[in-house]
């Protein structure tokens, strides 16, 4: 494909309207799938006996709500290769992410409608709505960045973005903290910020919609559009056989990260769920989003941190450390009952949280081939990540609803994370014992 660019690269207003949707969404990953909402459903659905009666089953509100995420993010695969064969076809990308942007955020406010066990579906739907309308916009977003940056910027601008979300998920969270704090027995503050992440969500996108110009000057073929995507992931798959490296790399991300993303998910409906303070009582809820917002900090140094670990010992014994790391968090989760014990495990987890996840992308980038075909490289690591978050989350919702306990899902997660080592020393021992055959690939470590 080849684009004739009517548009000038690296303009100052194009990658600020570029860079604002970022802060736009990120308010959603934060506030919704991993501290407020997660709370805000355990309060609700933990009136009665703990159970929810949906389709005719009955279902462990703990469980129904990883189940709820696994099924999310699995319309999240299936549409993800989908969306990037018409993201490629260029000439409506933006037209394709206003719609996915204003599916989630109006998701988002329908949240606030959810205020009893009577219409728990209306924060189940609610939630896998606003996923896919996160995931789905975000592969139009990502298609945007080659026509408004030089490949020389891309990291640079890439990197801004990240900046703002991050700066702008944290500063609604404060202000979302202090109305559940100010009334910390009323349900209508959680409900109030639902409403406010969707407008937050709404209002900043329609900026970048706004201000963000198209590129419809294109060369690329219209037919096979729809399948296009999936032919590339195909493709990569067969490719994958000659590279042996990159496969086993892909095998133990696939795996651990299946725990990764799923206690990353589930960490504040565990803490809401099991964890008590000293007086016995559940942990409050303003504690508990303190909690995140704690690891949202530490995960920031923790990236920086095993930067430096990669730099000094090398990518996969940095990603090796991260993982023994993970195992630990695992084994004291289950013996973690108290708030004060739940915080300390929190900031370990922001620790290695960033680190693994930059890490693992890092590693993948310098292991892969040198072609210019590197997009479908990475669509394919985005289809691991997705569907290793489906097999996570159903295997923790699924384990929670048979055992009845979250604690068992999660040492079930441990085990992920050591097959995971197992694979990632295998490959290691493999490269180190053919450096000759590899050194392109030692070359970049």
């Amino acid at each position: 494909m080849s684009v004739n660019s009517t548009l000038p690269l690296n303009d100052k207003k194009q990658i600020r309207a570029w860079c604002m949707y970022d802060w736009a969404n990120s308010v959603y990953s934060l506030s919704i799938t991993t501290a407020i909402f997660p709370i805000y459903y355990n309060a609700i659905t933990s009136k009665g006996d703990g159970f929810i009666n949906l389709f005719g089953y009955d279902f462990k509100n703990t469980a129904l709500y990883s189940l709820t995420l696994s099924f999310s993010f699995l319309i999240v695969v299936f549409l993800s290769p989908l969306l990037s064969g018409i993201a490629d076809s260029r000439g409506n990308k933006k037209m394709f992410m206003r719609f996915f942007c204003y599916l989630g955020s109006f998701a988002c406010m329908m949240l606030a409608l959810f205020n009893d066990e009577k219409n728990v579906w209306i924060g189940i739907l609610g939630l896998m709505l606003a996923n896919v309308g996160f995931a789905g916009s975000l592969v139009f977003y990502n298609a945007f960045l080659p026509e408004i940056a030089t490949p020389d910027q891309q990291d640079k601008v890439r990197a801004r973005g990240f900046t703002l979300g991050y700066i702008g998920s944290v500063l609604l969270l404060i202000v979302n903290l202090a109305l559940i704090m100010a009334f910390p027995d009323d349900s209508w503050p959680p409900r109030i910020s639902f409403l406010m992440v969707g407008v937050w969500w709404l209002g900043f996108g329609t900026y970048t919609f706004n201000n963000l110009k198209e590129n419809n000057a294109t060369t690329a073929p219209k037919e096979g559009v729809l399948l296009k995507g999936y032919r590339e992931i195909a493709k990569v798959f067969i490719e994958l056989k000659s590279q042996r490296p990159l496969s086993i790399f892909l095998l133990s991300f696939f795996i651990y990260n299946m725990a990764v993303q799923t206690v990353m998910l589930v960490a504040s409906l565990f803490g809401k769920a099991e964890i008590k303070g000293v007086d016995g009582k559940p942990m409050e809820d303003s504690l508990l989003i303190v909690t995140i917002l704690v690891i949202q900090l530490v995960a920031v140094a923790g990236a920086y941190l095993f930067s430096f670990l990669s730099k000094q010992f090398g990518n996969l014994q940095a990603l090796l450390i991260s993982l023994l790391i993970w195992i630990l968090i695992c084994v004291l989760a289950y013996f973690t009952y108290y708030s004060l014990q739940f915080v300390m495990l929190g900031m370990v987890v922001g620790l290695v949280m960033g680190g693994v996840q930059s890490l693992s992308r890092s590693t993948y980038s310098k292991m892969l081939p040198h072609h210019n075909d590197n997009a479908s490289y990475f669509s394919f690591y985005d289809v691991c990540l997705n569907l290793g978050t489906v097999c996570g989350t159903f295997l923790f919702g699924w384990l929670d609803q048979l055992t009845g306990s979250m604690r068992i899902s999660i040492i079930a997660l441990s085990f992920m994370f050591v097959i995971g080592i197992v694979v990632l020393v295998i490959l290691h021992q493999m490269i180190a014992s053919q450096p000759q055959k590899f050194k392109d690939i030692l070359a970049r470590k």
